[in-house]
């Protein structure tokens, strides 16, 4: 019985290794950046929603900052000069409209939706790698919390925008 157990131990160890040694190449976060990208500069993007927050300019730097910094190994540039890609782009719409009415006839849930145009360049080509819209959207509660409720629902969308262009920017490396 002993020596069925070791057999069985062994079998799985062997298959966990092989299993390992498959993951080897694979990227966590999903990236492969080419060497010579070390840098990215991410400028404020213009606000011309006309409406919605007044520093949702600032909170999608910060979302995109996040997401580029901490789920690469891209560090930021506070200049354009220095950066080795760049991401630019200007937030287009903020639509903040009922999503969900209740029988009374009023909005008890509401939709936040920005849109985003933008852009990514590596700076030794002439030409952006993509230039394209993002949008992402949240809801919230209006009647439990409706100031908090929006912020929180444009941060999610943000959130999305972020993520999205992450994802559209380092997914053909």
């Amino acid at each position: 019985m002993t020596l069925r157990k070791l057999f069985i131990a062994a079998i799985t160890a062997v298959g966990f290794l092989v299993l390992m040694a498959g993951c080897l190449q694979y990227s966590f976060t999903g990236t492969s950046i080419p060497s010579d990208v070390r840098t990215i500069y991410i400028p404020f993007f213009d606000d011309r929603s006309d409406g919605g927050l007044g520093d949702v300019n600032d909170r999608l730097n910060r979302s995109l900052i996040q997401r580029f910094v901490n789920q690469s190994r891209l560090s930021l540039t506070n200049s354009e000069d220095g950066a080795d890609a760049v991401i630019r782009g200007t937030i287009q719409r903020y639509q903040n409209r009922p999503f969900s009415v209740g029988g009374d006839e009023r909005a008890n849930l509401n939709q936040v939706t920005i849109t985003v145009r933008a852009s990514f360049q590596f700076m030794r080509d002439d030409e952006p790698k993509w230039e394209k819209n993002f949008s992402g959207s949240g809801t919230y509660d209006v009647i439990m919390n409706p100031t908090d409720g929006e912020v929180a629902a444009a941060d999610e969308a943000l959130q999305q925008i972020a993520n999205n262009m992450f994802n559209d920017a380092v997914g053909d490396w």
